[in-house]
């Protein structure tokens, strides 16, 4: 998956088992987040642009922080591979839908 975030003029991208962001103005990688164990899914800019969340076929919700990528929580609760995600408008939960038929809701960290 692919997300990009204007005012910050970064995309996000998601391949294989890593979550990148990349400079939109220059094509330069900004940094890659490799904390999922298995391939990623789809990834998505929080409304202020300062987190990520990224989500994964080791079942995982993970958020990061935009600026360093660094973690910041993972969430656990899907019994298999995540498929999407999105923020909701204002930023304090995080939908998550999987192959186990489910849409989660998370508070968002």
């Amino acid at each position: 998956g692919v997300s990009t975030r204007s005012r910050t003029n970064a995309v996000a991208s998601a391949s294989r088992t890593v979550a990148q962001v990349w400079d939109a103005s220059d094509g330069g990688q900004v940094f890659t987040y490799r904390k999922h164990f298995s391939g990623v899914s789809a990834v998505a800019w929080s409304p202020d642009g300062t987190r990520i969340a990224s989500a994964s076929a080791d079942k995982t919700v993970q958020v990061w922080n935009t600026f360093d990528g660094s973690h910041m929580f993972t969430y656990r609760g899907h019994l298999g591979y995540v498929t999407a995600l999105a923020w909701s408008p204002d930023g304090t939960r995080i939908a998550s839908a999987g192959v186990d038929h489910t849409v989660r809701v998370w508070l968002a960290i």
